[in-house]
């Protein structure tokens, strides 16, 4: 990355279609099942920034590289979703992401916790190596047809 800096903001309504689409190529990235559409996802994160939610758009060189979006609650900070675009990665973006949020951002006095699916062997290596422990790990049985 060189001399880049990188640089953040919070997101506003004209993020959201870029928001979504990110959504939708994360959803695709980590495997989820989640069906919705980019309209829907769309509509999702305008309903999650109106409540309790907060999303940061990263950007290095005016190109926006990424995002993350939170909730502050009584007892943690949830991690809900974290994003480097796809052409930006291997790069240390996420790395530098995360760092600021952590270090910056984030309630330092609480937990902070972010899920990731069990099958998502990359995500649980990086959240692993920026210092996150494993807690817990929900199983499930498929619905019989």
């Amino acid at each position: 990355m060189g001399s880049k800096s990188l640089e953040h903001r919070f997101a506003t309504e004209e993020d959201l279609p870029q928001l979504a689409t990110w959504n939708h190529e994360l959803i695709a990235d980590e495997g989820h099942r989640n069906p919705m559409n980019e309209e829907e996802l769309r509509q999702r994160m305008a309903s999650w920034l109106a409540s309790r939610y907060h999303a940061l758009v990263y950007s290095l060189d005016e190109e926006d590289v990424g995002y993350l979006l939170y909730r502050e609650d009584d007892d943690k900070t949830y991690l809900r979703q974290f994003f480097v675009t796809r052409h930006n990665r291997r790069k240390g973006l996420g790395r530098k992401m995360a760092s600021h949020f952590i270090d910056e951002v984030r309630a330092t006095d609480k937990r902070l916790t972010v899920e990731t699916l069990s099958c998502n062997q990359a995500a649980l290596a990086f959240w692993r190596s920026t210092g996150f422990k494993d807690y817990c790990v929900e199983l499930e049985m498929p619905p019989r047809r």
